[in-house]
């Protein structure tokens, strides 16, 4: 029989809501042990209904290939079982290089249900993937063996030159690629082949998976530095998936676009884990998913072609939607548009609205929240920068910095900014290396707080509002600046289509804002034009930038977030 919990009850419209779905245990609530019993429950409930539709190319009459939600489930079955077969224990992780594709949703949550899943960013340079999987003692690797049709990851030669070099490997599954290149390497063995060959109906290994069993490893950082793994477990990432679907009422009526990739938490579990748990059919646009050029120009007809309900995105895509004319689309099937993973400028905001009609839903979360941890509920339409309620059951806390810029356990006055502690049933329980966990929590055992290094305040209605990174603040003189208050002062400029304010070092003051931009097409502006712009809606002094740099493009993350180092680096090279 199908437990029905994850289905939308009332809608959230307030936090008090919130509260109201609080009225019972979260035991009672979930009544799901893990992601694979939410597998077999969905399969349940929605049988041969379209769970996935991928689609090879970005033309809107490009036929795709589907999976029901009942073959899902069997795919999974098959997966997890070659994984068993090929010696994975619920202990051992299961490392994942694989693109936008069809075999990704199988790696996850067959990888799950057999071991740890470990989603890799396949543009990592060889010598961090090797860190990540040595680090975990990875025993399979499921790799892309497309050459060349992976964009410019290059991850089966990738594959090659790193499995060598992780002693723990035992097997590496590659998806595609089966003829024309020769000989493959000892222990390879074609994906599909693999789990063809399988059981499709149960699991050979008669697991069962307990809530706190660890389902996954998620790295986090960007490409720099050194990435951490969180470790997920199998009830907080249900969890998300519960409360994403309780507060944004999806329902198996819902179609949703997801371009984010799957190594990252926003992909794979507020939108791909809570639409599954829903009935909800995920399209996925080719396998470069957002970064190819063409599933952006062709968005508004794949909306209209496949009657997307869902709109998904982060900021920056959100800025290059606005570039692209509908040119006819019948885009009336849209009735929720979120956001997350980085604050939206107002005024991208307003010209969403302004083109689309849509009004952009903030959310947040991050690795460490299992991917989730406030949404803004379709009906309530908050400022820019209001992320929304809590999920339900979480708590959530804002202390004042210390002159370091460093959180403190000093709460701040009601209404006033801090830096953003979270409790909440889907916080991690820690980084697999415990030294990792130094700066991770305020307190200690029952007590403890993560910190989410991001900055933001309470509001009278109970939302959370953000306005960035503590470790963004720019330090001048003692004196804190946001960079937001820069960034949403520039963004207003007509000819603006993203922007970013970070701290240049300087001798006498510590740092120093300045700003880089980039410029919408067709549109033309000085730095100098640009910079008396912001220095007149800037209002506090020490906060007006230096000066301002036009660049071609913004250094960006791989999910899309503009990436800051890059440019406080470029700044410090002025």
């Amino acid at each position: 029989m199908a437990n029905l919990s994850f289905s939308p009850s009332f809608p959230i419209r307030s936090i008090a809501d919130v509260r109201r779905l609080e009225q019972i245990s979260l035991a009672q609530a979930l009544q799901v042990r893990s992601t694979y019993a939410l597998f077999c429950n969905s399969a349940a409930a929605f049988g041969d209904k379209t769970a996935l539709t991928f689609l090879p190319t970005a033309q809107a009459d490009c036929q795709g290939l589907r999976l029901s939600y009942q073959q899902l489930l069997e795919k999974i079955h098959q997966t997890a079982n070659a994984l068993y077969g090929l010696g994975v224990t619920p202990s051992d992780a299961v490392a994942v290089l694989l693109p936008g594709c069809m075999e990704y949703q199988l790696a996850l949550w067959g990888g799950e249900a057999a071991g740890i899943v470990q989603p890799l960013n396949p543009l990592l340079s060889d010598e961090k993937l090797i860190s990540l999987m040595n680090a975990t003692g990875a025993k399979v690797l499921i790799a892309w063996g497309e050459a060349g049709n992976d964009g410019d990851a290059h991850i089966w030669a990738k594959t090659q030159r790193i499995r060598s070099h992780v002693p723990s490997l035992l097997a590496v599954l590659r998806v595609g690629g089966v003829g024309g290149d020769g000989d493959w390497p000892a222990q390879t063995f074609d994906f599909a082949a693999a789990i063809d060959a399988q059981p499709n109906h149960y699991l050979v290994s008669g697991r069962d998976i307990a809530p706190t069993d660890i389902a996954a490893y998620f790295h986090t950082g960007g490409t720099t530095g050194s990435p951490k793994l969180a470790r997920h477990s199998h009830g907080a990432q249900v969890f998300s998936a519960w409360a994403s679907v309780k507060l944004q009422g999806i329902t198996h009526k819902d179609i949703t676009l997801n371009g984010y990739p799957l190594f990252h938490v926003a992909g794979v579990l507020p939108v791909s884990l809570a639409s599954l748990s829903a009935g909800v059919e995920i399209v996925t646009p080719t396998t470069a998913l957002f970064r190819n050029k063409d599933v952006i120009s062709n968005y508004w007809q794949l909306v209209q072609r496949h009657r997307v309900t869902v709109l998904s995105a982060v900021p920056t895509v959100l800025a290059a939607l606005t570039n692209v004319p509908l040119n006819g689309a019948d885009i009336s099937s849209l009735r929720y548009c979120r956001t997350g993973a980085a604050p939206m400028p107002p005024e991208l905001g307003l010209r969403f609205k302004k083109l689309f009609g849509l009004h952009v839903h903030e959310s947040y979360g991050m690795t460490e929240t299992a991917g989730i941890a406030t949404i803004t509920p379709p009906g309530v339409e908050g400022p820019a920068g209001s992320v929304g309620f809590a999920v339900p059951y979480a708590k959530l806390r804002i202390v004042a910095l210390d002159a370091n810029g460093k959180p403190t356990n000093q709460d701040v006055p009601a209404g006033d900014a801090g830096v953003v502690l979270i409790q909440a049933p889907n916080v991690f329980p820690g980084f697999l290396d415990p030294v990792d966990n130094a700066q991770a929590f305020i307190g200690e055992g029952a007590d403890a707080w993560l910190n989410t290094g991001d900055m933001g305040w309470i509001d009278g209605d109970g939302r959370l509002n953000l306005s960035g990174r503590s470790k963004d603040l720019i330090i001048r003189g003692g004196h804190n600046i946001d960079p937001k208050v820069i960034e949403d002062a520039l963004a207003s400029h007509p000819a603006v289509q993203l922007c970013a304010a970070v701290g240049m070092k300087d001798d006498y003051a510590g740092e120093l804002p300045v700003v880089f931009v980039t410029l919408r097409p067709n549109c033309t502006a000085t730095e100098g034009e640009l910079l008396d712009h912001v220095r007149a809606n800037v209002d506090e002094p020490p906060a007006r930038p230096k000066w301002v740099r036009i660049l071609d493009a913004m250094p960006m993350t791989n999910v899309g977030k503009i990436y800051k180092p890059d440019l406080r680096e470029l700044a410090n090279q002025r």
